[in-house]
């Protein structure tokens, strides 16, 4: 999944990000509202991460305002507001689910699977697709029952197959799977890391459409 984590406390702030990245995602971390505005403008993001209390607003008006332009996008919101009018005023303004500071970084993990989960109509993690047998919340798999090991880049990008089985990703949708993991993105990134997950998992594992991009397969 791509994240837009939206913290001004820098210390929690890189906890959270070394967590969803350790986690296999890629994330985009900034600070104030406005810059969050923008990013969603320019980016597409699978989760949003909203504090509420940011120096230049609070966070309950900017995801009112999120739902209210028809952005459908998750949020989690993380807040020290530990109130139950706090977490009612979240959920009635759109959030999908409310974590209140300080809290575990593997329970936000486990709430950040969850969520992903049912976006994709799929409340069970466990997915077969030909040899393979394939678990989101533990991110792990088998091909023929042979435990195969993906690195954070490559489940970033097989992750994005797996939620959108049958449809064609073009490489500028894969490659913003990657540009919050601070490596350069190079013109031939997205065919290495494609070239590497069909040497683990199958060669037909991911399909080429030529001219428009990639596809899954059936392994």
């Amino acid at each position: 999944m791509r994240v837009l984590l939206i913290e001004d406390d820098t210390v929690l702030g890189a906890a959270v990000r070394d967590q969803i990245r350790a986690d296999g995602h890629s994330v985009d971390w900034v600070t104030r509202l406005d810059a969050a505005r923008d990013s969603l403008d320019v980016g597409a993001f699978d989760l949003v991460l909203l504090d509420l209390m940011l120096p230049d607003g609070r966070g309950i008006p900017f995801l009112r305002s999120m739902r209210a332009r028809g952005e459908v996008t998750p949020v989690i919101i993380l807040t020290a507001l530990d109130q139950v009018s706090d977490r009612i005023e979240g959920l009635n303004a759109g959030a999908d689910d409310y974590l209140v500071k300080p809290f575990d970084l593997d329970e936000l993990s486990a709430r950040i699977g969850s969520v992903a989960r049912r976006y994709t109509g799929n409340p069970n993690p466990i997915i077969s697709l030909g040899t393979l047998d394939i678990d989101l919340a533990a991110r792990s798999l088998t091909v023929a029952g042979r435990s195969v090991s993906l690195t954070a880049r490559e489940w970033a990008l097989f992750e994005a197959f797996v939620q959108r089985p049958g449809q064609i990703l073009s490489k500028a949708q894969l490659e913003e799977r990657l540009y919050s993991f601070d490596d350069n993105i190079e013109s031939n990134t997205i065919e290495v890391h494609v070239s590497r997950l069909r040497k683990k998992l199958g060669r037909d594992i991911i399909q080429t459409e030529r001219g428009l991009g990639y596809r899954l397969g059936q392994g």
